[in-house]
């Protein structure tokens, strides 16, 4: 039995503009711990070969002490590994791959294909058939040299692409590097690892999708694993389960706020959140001056429970009751503004009215010494936490 441990778009070096500078630098270093959780399940697994299907790196343009830490992170697992460019690290005549050669940076057992002819491993009963992208996208099948690629008699096929498969996922893949939804039958292989889509997915019974090792992004996938193949021998029908390989429990929460009890609704569900979570929030509705306040103090301490939460508050409107405009002790002129831009927020203006509540409001709680009050009412906190527009930084 040949057990492989297949994986791909570990993106390292990914940027999370989003986020602010420390939720940012957290989640970019969880994709390295990603890849010592894959190196330690190769070896405990005792899997013959790691296969990672594209996307190594995020970038051509990571620094030299990206590339280091990287081959570094791989050193649990002593067996092989067996690398393909994808789009995001396409091997360019000078890339990513080209520097991390100069450096000297590349372990003897870790192979990187470069070119579109097969790497044999015969210790392994394996020949891996590779699709290396040499650009960013292709408009062409380049697994189609799979078909007439002779092998040695008894080697397990094993195939490696990063793209859309064709008729399956090309309105949702994120390159449009094509691959032919027959190509595992048509390339006589024994397995086809996948990479581009991150969360782990069946194309058919030997063609599999990965997925991310790290979550990365609010998308409902199952991203956050790597899988373990396992081939009885040639032809053989492999055997593959998901591991669980990811840190962080990425989600978005939508909340319609309408009455004061969605108002305690939201505030239990922010409580829910934990260490683990990376949280889009948003919010839609309108609520009054007291539930305005509830919610920001929850986003807030939310913020501090949380890994990130970014808050979009931008489609919630704020509806201060006549209750809340004499606690303002808005009479007057004040008053008048805040008739004014209560029923501007129904208008082409709408954002522009409620901010401007909001921070009058916040101005006037202020003035009348309620601490306890949202340290801007009107705003809604940026991804760092400071205040700002209502609208946070959303997800990409």
């Amino acid at each position: 039995m040949v057990r492989v441990l297949h994986t791909s778009d570990w993106q390292i070096g990914k940027l999370f503009g989003q986020f602010d500078a420390d939720d940012a630098a957290i989640l970019a270093d969880a994709r390295f711990q990603a890849v010592e959780r894959l190196a330690a399940a190769a070896a405990a697994h005792r899997v013959d070969m790691v296969l990672v299907a594209g996307d190594v790196f995020d970038a051509q343009t990571v620094t030299d002490r990206t590339l280091h830490r990287l081959f570094n992170a791989m050193a649990a697992y002593g067996g092989p590994w067996v690398l393909i460019p994808g789009n995001h690290d396409a091997a360019l005549s000078e890339s990513v791959w080209t520097r991390a050669a100069r450096l000297d940076a590349i372990p003897s057992h870790v192979h990187v294909c470069l070119v579109a002819q097969p790497l044999v491993l015969p210790a392994h009963g394996v020949a891996i058939l590779p699709a290396p992208l040499t650009q960013r996208n292709t408009y062409t099948d380049l697994t189609e040299w799979f078909a007439g690629a002779d092998t040695a008699p008894g080697l397990l096929r094993l195939g490696m692409a990063h793209g859309s498969v064709q008729g399956i996922l090309a309105d949702d893949i994120d390159s449009p590097n094509p691959i032919g939804a027959d190509r595992a039958r048509l390339g006589r292989l024994d397995y086809l690892a996948l990479g581009d889509w991150h969360g782990y997915r069946q194309i058919d019974d030997r063609t599999w999708y990965s997925g991310t090792p790290e979550t990365d992004r609010f998308r409902g996938n199952t991203s956050g694993h790597a899988l373990l193949v396992e081939i009885d021998g040639p032809g053989a029908a492999p055997v593959v389960t998901p591991l669980a390989t990811g840190a962080y429990c990425w989600r978005t929460e939508t909340l319609n706020l309408q009455v004061p009890s969605d108002v305690d609704d939201a505030v239990s569900r922010l409580q829910a959140f934990g260490a683990k979570d990376v949280v889009q929030l948003d919010c839609s509705g309108q609520v009054d001056l007291d539930g305005y306040r509830r919610l920001q103090q929850a986003i807030g301490q939310a913020r501090g429970a949380t890994r990130a939460l970014l808050a979009d508050l931008s489609a919630l409107s704020l509806r201060p009751t006549e209750q809340d405009i004499e606690g303002l002790q808005a009479d007057g002129y004040l008053g008048e503004v805040i008739a004014v831009l209560r029923g501007e927020q129904d208008g082409p203006d709408n954002q522009v009215a409620r901010d401007a509540l909001a921070l009058l409001a916040g101005i006037l709680d202020r003035r009348a010494g309620r601490p306890d009050a949202a340290s801007d009412p009107g705003s809604g906190a940026d991804a760092s936490g400071d205040p700002g527009p209502l609208m946070a930084t959303g997800a990409p």
